[in-house]
């Protein structure tokens, strides 16, 4: 990879990640919101780095690709042997020995061709990105275990009780008060299609630190006709009965009243309420 390819390579990479953290939402599809401020700074980063990389090349008197020939000097002589190190034009005008010499010249200048592949994340990140995590994950992992509760306050008044799957799924399987018993809740997600075909999933895609790390909750839904794959909907409905409720043997599953389309939300690997807006 010439010098000036990797100039390009590290100005695109910079407005890559800037055009990601920076100036759009994009960043959100892969690291969790707070990894923002490192990402700016990294593009800006790559980016200055960029530019002094081509100001160093195409300044006047630049030693150019010419000043990274490093040569390595042994000889073995009459009066024992000597190690040099030193730096030469590729003609060999300095690192000529004679015929007493050893003489090994080393070009460190050349980049590994894998280094050409860089170009792929940064182009795609500027042209086309990859879509987030959906659906097609959600089918095929194990969904997330909700965490051990030993209290819950009881729910508020309002009907429908908005309320994210994370805790409607432990309301339903840990809340021994069993206060969710006929209650109406608002819940929201994307859908993922069950291949059984009695019903589909509200889905949720939560992340710890970057998409790696991706883990779904999903709550059934049972009486409604499952839209396409990956659209967000809100779903009120009603717990479906099935299993003992506050058990683990309860279905963290609804019956449906109403299903409607929302938009979704710019930060979609959270679980969190309410429903953040769209930008």
């Amino acid at each position: 990879m010439k010098r000036h390819v990797q100039v390009v390579l590290l100005v695109l990479s910079g407005l890559a990640l800037l055009h990601a953290a920076l100036f759009t939402d994009l960043y959100l599809r892969y690291v969790k919101e707070g990894l923002r401020p490192y990402l700016i700074a990294s593009g800006a980063l790559l980016l200055l780095l960029g530019v002094a990389e081509a100001w160093s090349s195409y300044r006047p008197n630049a030693g150019g690709e010419h000043g990274e020939r490093h040569e390595h000097r042994h000889e073995d002589g009459e009066h024992g042997e000597r190690h040099g190190h030193g730096h030469g034009h590729e003609d060999g005008e300095e690192g000529e020995e004679g015929e007493e010499g050893d003489v090994g010249v080393h070009d460190h200048s050349a980049v590994p061709r894998v280094a050409w592949l860089l170009f792929l994340p940064a182009l795609s990140l500027l042209l086309y990105a990859p879509p987030a995590l959906g659906a097609y994950t959600a089918s095929r992992e194990t969904p997330k275990a909700v965490t051990e509760r030993e209290h819950f306050d009881p729910l508020p008044a309002a009907s429908p009780v908005p309320l994210t799957l994370t805790d409607f799924i432990g309301r339903v399987q840990q809340d021994h008060a069993r206060d969710i018993r006929g209650r109406s809740v608002l819940l929201t997600g994307f859908v993922t299609p069950d291949k059984r075909g009695d019903g589909w999933y509200l889905t949720r895609i939560m992340i710890s630190c970057c998409a790696a790390d991706a883990q779904s909750v999903k709550v059934r839904v049972y009486g409604a006709q499952a839209l396409p794959a990956n659209t967000w909907v809100s779903v009120k409905g009603t717990w479906h009965p099935h299993g003992t409720l506050g058990t683990k043997s309860a279905e963290a599953a609804l019956d449906a009243l109403a299903v409607r389309k929302v938009a979704r939300p710019v930060n979609a690997y959270t679980d969190a309420l309410p429903l953040p807006t769209t930008r």
